[in-house]
């Protein structure tokens, strides 16, 4: 067999898949509102509706979705989002989306700041070359779906009364994530207690400001059986962190202190673990960077996700074998979902099969 021969019957076999597109992409941007179906409270804000960012790569009669859920307190908004991703259209409309970390490498030269915008658009292409070449995200990076872990369901801060009710509606879920960091935070475990007795993780949201006012919290809470605590003081303040990681039983993680990969050694020393947030690191190339590198540090490794809709939430959870805790219950926390993707029985993460994201219209 000469090598023109054998190269024809290699390739006719399936076994060199085409995934170089013809024809330039089609870059599109949406802002969707999501209501929430309660008032969304924790110390930074209260709100009754998130605004995400939609990015559809489409190509070669594909589309790519991405999502991006913009974070304030990082200057970030959705019409911002949409201005970072436009910026870079041309260059993703011209390059090989097989490419994916490539052009990721390129947009984060292009683009300052804006991790929401840029973690839509690494979803979007992902989305893309998982359905091209017939596999789930989760299989491009090596994942066994069996192992996604139990998803917590979480309790903004609210009045005892409404507290109670919420956590009567989560019913379903095994484990809790409850908001705290304000004056309010012994009645709104006592709301939480007086209804379930199942194990609770806190977040503090940098609540507390004071290294001893944080101990004498955290001691109380693990009275109460929590489990865990995220980010009980403001993320600057490491110091402090590590006072109080050394008074406390139970695991410290940090959230807004933990944003990029760089974060995760100059970490290591303050806390027990991370909250990995797609959207605060800018996708999922970068996400999976951030809990290989917690792994081999011997960190706790939580994946969690901000307000948004089931295409974010979907490409966070084709990571979470990869994680110790999830907290993938932002697309449960809103009434008008426009997608279908995981799904959550007796608490845990069920991904889908479907190539790419597997997300389907609502």
């Amino acid at each position: 067999m000469n090598r023109r021969h054998w190269m024809k019957t290699f390739a006719s076999a399936g076994a060199l898949p085409a995934v170089t597109a013809a024809a330039p992409a089609r870059i599109e941007t949406e802002i969707v509102r999501l209501k929430l179906r309660h008032t969304w409270t924790t110390t930074m804000s209260s709100s009754e509706h998130r605004d995400v960012l939609y990015v559809r790569y489409v190509r070669d009669g594909l589309t790519g979705r991405g999502e991006g859920a913009p974070i304030v307190r990082y200057n970030e908004s959705a019409g911002s989002a949409r201005k970072a991703v436009e910026s870079v259209a041309p260059l993703l409309a011209a390059a090989e989306p097989r490419h994916f970390a490539e052009v990721m490498r390129l947009v984060f030269e292009r683009i300052s700041g804006e991790w929401a915008a840029k973690a839509a658009i690494d979803i979007a292409l992902l989305d893309w070359v998982g359905q091209k070449l017939g596999v789930p995200i989760h299989g491009l990076f090596g994942l066994d779906p069996r192992q996604a872990p139990v998803t917590t369901f979480s309790i903004g801060i609210d009045t005892p009364e409404t507290i109670r009710e919420k956590v009567r509606e989560a019913e379903a879920y095994p484990v809790l994530k409850i908001k705290v960091g304000l004056a309010s935070d012994e009645a709104v475990i006592e709301a939480v207690r007086s209804v379930t007795r199942k194990p609770l993780r806190v977040d503090a949201n940098e609540g507390w400001k004071d290294k001893e006012e944080a101990v004498r919290k955290i001691r109380w809470l693990e009275k109460q059986g929590v489990e865990m605590i995220e980010q009980p003081m403001p993320a600057a303040m490491l110091e402090e962190m590590k006072y109080v990681r050394a008074k406390v039983n139970i695991p410290v993680v940090a959230d807004e202190a933990c944003l990029h990969p760089a974060d995760i050694p100059r970490l290591a020393p303050y806390f027990d673990g991370v909250n990995v947030k797609v959207d605060k690191c800018g996708g999922l190339l970068e996400a999976h960077r951030m809990l290989e590198m917690a792994r081999a540090l011997g960190l706790k490794t939580m994946l969690g996700c901000m307000v948004s809709s089931s295409v974010a939430i979907t490409a966070a959870a084709h990571l979470s074998p990869l994680a110790g805790y999830a907290d993938l219950d932002g697309n449960l926390l809103i009434a008008n979902d426009p997608f279908r993707g995981v799904r959550v029985e007796n608490g845990r993460l069920v991904l889908p099969e479907r190539p790419g994201l597997g997300v389907t219209p609502a």
